[in-house]
């Protein structure tokens, strides 16, 4: 007598490394990405990978000071550039406008909102930005926030800032600051909307190149991974994005230099609005594009060529100089 045994055999399966670096907002942000795409692929296995770079570890010097190529990407990068990991999840913000060889941005998620926003000390919880006390003390670590906000308000003190969010919330909650200025974004995300005590205007503070929004980064010609991230693409955000980041390029600027943007769209139009400021805030210039949302990186380019002949090589070239002596 014979027996026949079948057995069912599932085939393997198919494991996607994700990169993250270990902050707590970073790994909000990361676990995001892989409960979205969990949803859209159920037999693909979505493994998180963490660690630290190099804008993590060193945080007692300010961010102009140590350069920004790579600052809070590299170690990720390169995880991706040797296999070890498949993609990794940035803050659009964080991630230069000239990436690695071989590598490409293949998604941007839908953007929180990518105002900045000011948290006080409870001394000052009958205050706005514009009715602080002359003196007060801003805690921020953002050239373009300095900039803009010395601009707006030369009569305010300013002090360089680091740490991750809950670290700067201590500083000033202890009192070694009046007031600090965050992303609205991180703040939203980390579920502490509560402490928004204004959300600054854009007539005040252009945002950050790529703020609010998260990048997804891969390999060049990794057709399979740009397929799964695909389904996170926000297309209007990625057009201004784009927008952002080819006017940030034409500039030669990196994330620590007082560069900042705003967009929007209506229909098909896409307004890109630009500014480089001095450090000392007494410079500032501004311009504004408007095309179609299909050309938004030329609108970027066409831009920062705009700010360019209104004198703000001259500013950024004089900004390079000084970080550099210091």
């Amino acid at each position: 007598m014979y027996y026949c045994f079948s057995m069912s055999v599932s085939a393997p399966t198919r494991t996607v490394r994700i990169a993250s670096r270990k902050s707590q907002l970073a790994l909000v942000q990361t676990h995001w990405v892989q409960g979205e795409l969990q949803k859209h692929f159920p037999d693909i296995t979505f493994e998180v990978q963490t660690m630290s770079t190099q804008g993590d570890n060193i945080l007692d010097v300010a961010l102009a000071k140590i350069g920004d190529k790579g600052l809070f990407t590299k170690e990720l990068e390169l995880g991706m550039l040797d296999r070890s990991s498949d993609i990794a999840v940035h803050s659009l913000k964080d991630l230069p406008t000239r990436l690695p060889q071989g590598l490409m941005l293949g998604c941007v998620s839908e953007r929180e909102d990518p105002a900045d926003a000011l948290v006080v000390h409870e001394n000052h919880k009958d205050k706005q930005l514009e009715t602080l006390p002359a003196g007060a003390i801003i805690g921020t670590s953002s050239l373009r926030r300095l900039a803009q906000l010395r601009y707006h308000y030369p009569h305010l003190e300013f002090k360089d800032i680091r740490g991750n969010l809950n670290t700067r919330l201590q500083k000033l909650d202890n009192g070694e600051y009046d007031a600090i200025i965050l992303a609205v974004a991180g703040l939203v995300r980390l579920d502490m909307s509560d402490r928004i005590h204004q959300v600054i205007t854009p007539e005040i503070s252009l945002h950050a190149v790529g703020q609010g929004a998260l990048g997804i980064e891969c390999r060049e010609g990794d057709s399979d991974i740009l397929d799964i991230i695909k389904v996170l693409e926000h297309t209007p955000t990625a057009q201004r994005c784009y927008a952002e980041r080819a006017f940030l390029r034409e500039l030669e600027g990196g994330c620590q230099v007082p560069i900042g943007v705003n967009t929007f769209i209506e229909g098909d139009q896409l307004t890109l609005v630009g500014m480089v400021a001095s450090l000392d805030g007494k410079r500032l210039i501004k311009d504004t594009v408007i095309g179609n949302t299909t050309d938004a990186e030329d609108l970027g380019i066409q831009l920062a060529h705009k700010l360019k002949d209104q004198g703000a090589q001259e500013i950024l070239n004089e900004i390079f100089a000084e970080i550099q002596r210091s």
